[in-house]
């Protein structure tokens, strides 16, 4: 089972944004109670911006728990109140990889490339030096180079994915949300 992460991006029509924040965070409430959901986060226009569009990230066990929230009444009817308060479609984008790790729980807007991408480096350096010696004597020069890169591979990715990733993160978390030097 994967977790699944979606960026949900609506647009609200100028006279209607304070009756659609109400709703939005009723509906945002009350969809936590899913045993599926993982996680909502409301991302608002910043003040003064003259912007309309809102932010939602969602997080849900598996893509069985996401489809079955997106089927639900709960859903449903939230898509009926909203709609004449909002202009188009939603837009919707599944995150993965560097967008997941990097995403943002308090609705600021994600870091820069630069500091996702050296804070990555500084993640896989270590890990693809020490996988592959910790796998060097399990595998022993019995397997062709091919599938011990392989083998080594799924270690970094494993490794990367479930502990250097996460904790790196969650430590630079201040580094990564400051924006003085971007």
């Amino acid at each position: 089972m994967e977790p699944i992460h979606l960026a949900i991006t609506r647009r609200v029509r100028k006279d209607h944004t304070q009756e659609f924040e109400r709703i939005l965070t009723d509906f945002a409430s009350l969809s936590l109670e899913d045993p599926g959901a993982r996680g909502v986060h409301l991302i608002y226009p910043a003040p003064e911006s003259g912007s309309t569009e809102y932010g939602i990230l969602r997080s849900f066990v598996d893509e069985d728990a996401r489809n079955a929230f997106y089927d639900s009444p709960l859903y449903r009817d939230w898509l009926i109140r909203i709609e004449p308060l909002v202009e188009g479609d939603a837009r919707y984008q599944v995150l993965s990889g560097l967008e997941a790790w990097f995403r943002q729980p308090d609705g600021q807007k994600p870091p820069p490339r630069w500091k996702m991408a050296m804070l990555t480096w500084i993640a896989v350096w270590p890990v693809s030096i020490a996988v592959p010696a910790a796998l060097s004597p399990l595998l022993g020069g019995r397997l062709p180079f091919w599938i011990s890169a392989g083998i080594g591979a799924a270690g970094i990715v494993i490794v990367l994915t479930w502990a250097a990733m996460p904790l790196l993160v969650k430590a630079a978390r201040p580094w990564l949300a400051a924006t003085s030097t971007d």
